[in-house]
């Protein structure tokens, strides 16, 4: 199965379910000599099936072999709570995208599907998430639960983050994440989905936004930093010959040049940038994953499952 087919297959948002459902599928019948052993709840045994039980666990070849109604029972497990958190200011919405393009092929786009993508693990592995949502607010807040309806929940605010698009939210990453922090009571895995770009840049904001970061590791959490962007435009700075006008999405601030005057000297100045970012992650013991958004989900999932590993 050609996991990029299945995804172009269903590219609207609006089967944001359907679409992580497939390419969690896609990833799972790949997994059978995977290391990742505990992956699915592990089964315990039989017990008689009862009328007006659900059928979704009857297992069909002992079926096949005695002529009597089986249901498989599994560990009641949930070992790990996940808080997922999405970056949704304006600079997360590039690229914009053009007519017929699917919508995780801009940086929201891609971090709302691999938020999908994880919780369809979650929900698999009978554990519990919660999400947050920032940009200059706190746009949502929903605690660690495992319901099906609490699923439900989420999964309609994620898509409602792809039709309310505005152009004018800014970052605050530092004063919502530390909000986030103090929402987090019990141990759990903290996922964060952003392309770490804030109005200021300076040195002394970068050192606000890892304090903010190791303040999510308290209680003992692990924190994973999925770092999103756009490999061609916003990491080599790739434009054609032409004079552009470059826009701050997010301050409105514009400037005029020739891309490829600036490139060595861009190429160098994001190089260090996520460097620095790698370094001070690795001293905080912060799982930093720089991730571009036209790689597969496959690397999210499998971040995921090794971290999880370590985390249990």
């Amino acid at each position: 199965m050609n996991l990029e087919q299945q995804i172009e297959k269903i590219s609207s948002f609006e089967h944001l379910e359907l679409l992580a459902n497939q390419i969690v599928e896609g990833f799972i019948s790949g997994m059978h000599k995977s290391p990742f052993h505990g992956f699915s709840a592990e089964f315990a045994e039989h017990k008689t099936y009862n009328q007006g039980e659900s059928t979704k666990h009857i297992d069909w070849k002992l079926f096949a072999k005695t002529d009597r109604l089986y249901t498989k029972r599994y560990e009641e497990e949930t070992n790990l709570r996940c808080h997922l958190i999405v970056d949704n200011s304006s600079s997360m919405h590039y690229p914009k995208l053009k007519a017929n393009l699917p919508f995780y092929e801009n940086k929201i786009g891609f971090s709302v599907l691999a938020s999908a993508v994880l919780m369809n693990l979650l929900k698999k592995q009978r554990d519990a998430v919660g999400l947050s949502i920032y940009s200059d607010s706190y746009e949502y807040y929903a605690p660690e639960k495992g319901s099906d309806r609490h699923h439900r929940m989420i999964l309609n605010t994620l898509e409602g983050v792809l039709k309310n698009n505005s152009n004018t939210k800014t970052t605050d990453t530092v004063t919502y994440l530390h909000q986030i922090a103090e929402n987090l009571h019990r141990r759990s895995m903290v996922i964060l989905f952003t392309d770490l770009f804030h109005s200021q840049g300076s040195e002394e904001d970068n050192d606000k936004i890892f304090r903010a970061l190791q303040h999510l590791k308290h209680n003992k959490h692990k924190v994973v930093v999925f770092h999103v962007y756009d490999q061609k435009t916003e990491l080599n700075f790739n434009f054609d010959a032409a004079p552009r006008k470059f826009i701050d999405v997010e301050t409105g601030e514009t400037i005029q040049l020739f891309a490829e005057n600036s490139q060595e000297a861009y190429q160098k100045v994001i190089s260090n940038y996520f460097k620095t970012i790698e370094a001070t992650c690795l001293q905080y013991q912060i799982k930093y994953i720089p991730v571009a958004i036209d790689e597969k989900f496959e690397k999210i999932m499998t971040s995921y499952l090794v971290e999880k590993q370590k985390f249990a």
